[in-house]
């Protein structure tokens, strides 16, 4: 990683095609880190966080060293579900359907699909979220 927010390459590569494999999506950086967007609308951005630098992010997520962190919207009745299990999920404090997850080696990819397959059904017109089947399945 060579910038403040960079993303390991194989972590982005577990997310392409699980966000452009979804109707009429686009990739492009973030002001740190990248994200995934539907028009205008975010459904999901990835980062890597140092504590030193982005408090924000690291004490929502509970963290004290560098951790890839993933956020991304989730309806309001299941938030109280996610945060339930704890460890790898938190609640940003910057939206009420904004949720967050650490990424790293435990990281259940099939999961990371359904929840940013539901994200981009949220923000996306309806014409398209009518589109979207089950999730892409993730690359090993």
């Amino acid at each position: 990683m060579t910038e403040p927010g960079d993303v390991p390459p194989e972590v982005l590569d577990r997310l392409r095609p699980i966000c452009l494999g979804l109707p009429e999506t686009h990739e492009e950086p973030a002001w740190v880190g990248t994200r995934w967007r539907i028009r205008k609308r975010t459904f999901a951005h990835v980062l890597t966080v140092d504590p030193d630098r982005q408090v924000a992010h690291a004490r929502a997520a509970e963290i004290d060293e560098p951790a890839c962190l993933l956020t991304f919207r989730s309806p309001l009745d299941e938030i109280a579900g996610l945060l339930g299990g704890g460890h790898p999920f938190y609640k940003p404090e910057w939206g009420p359907t904004v949720m967050g997850m650490v990424l790293d080696a435990d990281t259940d990819w099939d999961e990371v699909a359904e929840l940013l397959t539901e994200s981009y059904c949220m923000l996306a017109p309806k014409r398209l979220a009518a589109l979207v089947g089950p999730p892409a399945p993730p690359t090993d």
